[in-house]
């Protein structure tokens, strides 16, 4: 009664069921990794954050890469702003989701080098061409605290590098390309500011590290589906043989009852 299974139909959806529960649970798995890395990110950035400040040099160095261990490390650093090569970066989010840009201001530190330091948000300037209106900088000598983050670049972000811009606009906070423009030693990397942030601009908020998304049910979804599909296949092959059974039983539907012989007529007396 299973010859049924040797059927082109059977066949064509035994062999789907037999790719399915594969893919099903590498996609579980993959889910599964995900959470991890942003349960390993969340500490990270608790770690991160929590960290007593340190001044910038300590971790950084013109042309260095910014390892993923000291991200969102807090610094100090001491210098002078240098409006004059202020920069911003286009089409970056305020916390609430509006449309302007980041305002990149080098400060040039005691002994000559240069630290890009993302001052924060502020709206974009009516078309894109101008320059926007930018709080101004305190003047003198000024001791600034922030987060220490590594270069951004398009593999990393997504954020295509757009040539061409406007003039003092950029696409992406790169302190290599900044030491292009500034013509003096970087440091590697950037600061994003925190601290008061009364007439200046809007400060960037601490990164989330306290949700972990719903990759781990996702996960279970996908193993939930890869054990479901062969029970399913089960069932269909067993409801299959017990309605070919049925088919093929006495007296079903559509099956010629046997013949049988005559019975003679007993005359009447």
């Amino acid at each position: 009664m299973y010859r049924f299974l040797l059927s082109r139909q059977w066949v064509i959806l035994t062999l789907i069921a037999l790719v399915l529960v594969p893919t099903m649970i590498e996609l579980g798995f993959w889910q599964f990794h995900r959470h991890e890395r942003r349960v390993a990110q969340n500490a990270l950035i608790e770690d991160s954050i929590g960290a007593a400040p340190v001044p910038v040099e300590e971790l950084t160095s013109p042309g260095h890469t910014v390892p993923r261990t000291d991200y969102w490390r807090p610094v100090t650093a001491t210098g002078t702003f240098d409006t004059a090569h202020e920069v911003v970066v286009r089409r970056r989010t305020s916390s609430d989701d509006r449309i302007g840009v980041h305002v990149l201001t080098p400060l040039v530190l005691r002994d000559g080098k240069v630290l890009v330091v993302n001052r924060g948000w502020v709206p974009a300037a009516a078309d894109q061409h101008s320059y926007p209106q930018v709080p101004p900088v305190p003047k003198g000598e000024v001791t600034i605290t922030g987060r220490l983050k590594a270069d951004e670049t398009t593999d990393a972000s997504g954020i295509k590098d757009l040539k061409g811009l406007p003039d003092r606009q950029v696409m992406l906070i790169d302190s290599r390309q900044q030491a292009e423009l500034i013509g003096r030693e970087v440091l590697g990397g950037y600061v994003e500011q925190t601290g008061p942030a009364a007439d200046s601009p809007e400060r960037i908020p601490e990164p989330d590290h306290d949700s972990i998304g719903a990759h781990m049910a996702y996960a279970v979804q996908w193993w939930l589906f890869a054990a479901g599909v062969p029970v399913g296949w089960v069932i269909l092959v067993r409801r299959e043989k017990r309605d070919r059974e049925a088919a093929a039983a006495p007296g079903a539907a559509g099956t010629p009852e046997p013949a049988t012989a005559e019975t003679p007529a007993t005359p009447s007396r």
